[in-house]
């Protein structure tokens, strides 16, 4: 749970951010006072209003909502408070017009109250006024809600979006946008999931329902509620999502099986950001749940809304919505809007979505290699280099943990990851007829696969030494390659690197530990003294100041207390080579 924020007094923000809306769609109007956003250009006499609302904390809902093609007019309450009566009274006064209005409610006891009254007064006032209730939560099964019914959660935007795409037509009438409304509502299941609950700015920090680092919750509500159940220890995410689905989509749950969905000719599916993840992270989640969606539950997807739709402030967690859709529907979600909070759907082709992912390019017979050379002579011992590859990189997998603590204090915490993905990728290389080849080939395949498996400045680095490293030895000849012959390869590499970068020793970088290791083998020690010099550029590099790379940008004092880790990498590395040679 994050404690921390730039603003620590909820009621301003929540004034300001709903100001901030004025200034992203010039068509919005803001009533401080009542916290009310409408739209300047809407004609009630022209087209049926649309009023909905809730509490802050939701954003982009409600407020985001608002423009045309979706809502005419918003309410908006305190943080995971719902608006008062006056408030969304004022709100359906602003919109109306002959055309009537239609009120938009989250199955909240609240909400309901309100918005219900709401409409009477709004009645009494010669205003003519429809509801609708949208609950959609299914983590509360019919035994527990009772008479309460589900709870209103991210499916209401796709309520929002079909009547306001419905109401934007003049011919429609309030009964028309009502019905639609009405269907959306009626065919909407979503469930949601989270590593924790959120803080209130301003607020107590409060440590009853915090949720472990080893549980997830499943069912919780928008408003910090408890969920249905705690998973401990947290399953995978296929396993997390299967358990989602199931709760959604099984017609056999007497108690949660509110929408069938054996026999939808049309699916919508919306995944949701709670509000704290990262787009990377949602877009991993997306791709799980429309892989199980198509895949195991068999369903006819026909648009995806990925994003961040409803949130619980900045809650680390996600929704899963499904509407069983009608081509009318369906049209209607298509429907352009120029509400700033509303992500477009995508459309789906669940027979192309396999063709269209490409797991790895064929090879192509006519492509020029980085090595023009047709010599397939062996020019080293394939089995001493393959050992040497082996013991280096297995001494870089162990390292993984004292490099990322090393990174994290100097730097962004990734080069242990980095360095421990490409061993894994070059372990993997050594058992290819290629590598045991001992040829020219052998070097360029190496360097490939460095180069495809490393990410950042340290990836590219590597890749140029290595692929020089293949240059230098196709210019031998077919001849077997003693001791001289590697230093001799292994210093034209770092020449070639030199002129890439301009790294040097004393600038802190792997360079530190990688010009030690060959200007020791030219001089014709050791593979193990070459070892030794690398470990001791690497240890030497404590305290130096960076002038290269991202280590720049952080806080000096940790140079101090650390070496540098991409040296640390290339130290561990070679003492590998060291054990075997």
């Amino acid at each position: 749970m994050s404690t921390k924020h730039f603003v620590n007094n909820a009621d301003e923000l929540v004034v300001d951010a709903l100001e901030a809306l004025t200034l992203t769609n010039p068509d919005l109007v803001y009533y401080k006072t009542d916290k009310i956003i409408t739209r300047a250009s809407h004609d009630g006499s022209k087209t049926v209003s649309i009023v909905s609302g809730g509490g802050a904390g939701h954003e982009p809902a409600h407020a985001g909502y608002v423009g045309q093609g979706m809502l005419s007019g918003v309410a908006s309450g305190w943080i995971f408070a719902s608006p008062s009566v006056a408030q969304i009274v004022h709100a359906g006064q602003i919109v109306a017009g002959t055309k009537g209005v239609l009120l938009v409610i989250k199955n909240y006891t609240g909400d309901i109250f309100h918005f219900m009254l709401a409409a009477e007064k709004l009645k009494s006032q010669g205003i003519d006024v429809a509801t609708v209730v949208v609950g959609d939560d299914v983590a509360v099964g019919r035994t527990k809600s009772g008479k309460v019914g589900r709870r209103g959660l991210a499916g209401t935007v796709l309520v929002h979006k079909a009547a306001g795409a419905m109401a934007a037509k003049q011919s429609s009438t309030l009964p028309d946008v009502l019905a639609v409304s009405q269907a959306v509502a009626e065919n909407l299941v979503t469930i949601g999931v989270s590593l924790n609950h959120v803080h209130i700015p301003g607020r107590k920090i409060e440590t009853e329902n915090l949720i472990s680092e080893q549980e997830v919750e499943l069912g919780l509500g928008i408003h910090n509620e408890k969920g249905c159940l705690r998973l401990s220890p947290i399953p995978s995410l296929p396993e997390i999502v299967t358990q989602m689905l199931d709760q959604l989509l099984d017609p056999n749950d007497i108690d949660r099986g509110y929408v069938d969905f054996s026999s939808a000719g049309s699916v919508v599916l919306m995944v949701n950001n709670l509000g704290g993840l990262s787009p990377l992270e949602l877009s991993a989640i997306t791709t799980e749940v429309v892989s199980q969606a198509v895949n195991h539950r068999h369903l006819n997807l026909v648009r995806l809304f990925s994003g961040t739709y409803m949130t619980s402030l900045d809650g680390p967690g996600f929704s899963i919505t499904f509407l069983r859709a009608t081509s009318e529907i369906v049209a209607l979600l298509d429907e352009p809007t120029e509400a700033v909070g509303f992500l477009k759907g995508s459309v789906v082709d669940v027979g192309s979505l396999r063709s269209r992912v490409i797991a790895a390019l064929e090879a192509d017979p006519q492509s020029t290699s980085v090595v023009k050379t047709k010599s397939v002579a062996k020019i080293f011992d394939p089995s001493a280099f393959i050992a040497a590859i082996t013991a280096g990189c297995y001494r870089v997998i162990a390292a993984e943990p004292r490099i990322t603590e090393y990174d994290t204090v100097v730097g962004d915490g990734d080069c242990g990851y980095t360095l421990k993905r490409a061993a894994e990728a070059v372990l993997g290389f050594t058992e290819t007829s290629v590598a045991k080849s001992g040829t020219v080939e052998t070097f360029t395949k190496l360097a490939e696969t460095v180069e495809n498996n490393m990410d950042g400045t340290s990836g590219a680095i590597y890749a140029i030494y290595l692929h020089a490293l293949a240059v230098s030895a196709s210019r031998l000849g077919p001849i077997m390659m003693d001791f001289s012959a590697w230093a001799q390869i292994a210093a034209d590499a770092l020449q070639a690197l030199y002129g890439a970068t301009p790294a040097r020793p004393g600038d802190r970088t792997l360079v530190d530990a990688l010009v030690p290791f060959v200007e020791a083998l030219v001089a014709g020690q050791s593979v193990q003294d070459a070892a030794l010099a690398a470990s001791h550029g690497a240890e030497k590099t404590k305290g130096m100041t960076a002038s290269l790379g991202r280590a720049v940008y952080v806080d000096a004092t940790g140079y101090d207390r650390v070496p540098d880790p991409g040296a640390v990498g290339v130290a561990e590395l070679v003492s590998g080579f060291a054990q075997v040679l």
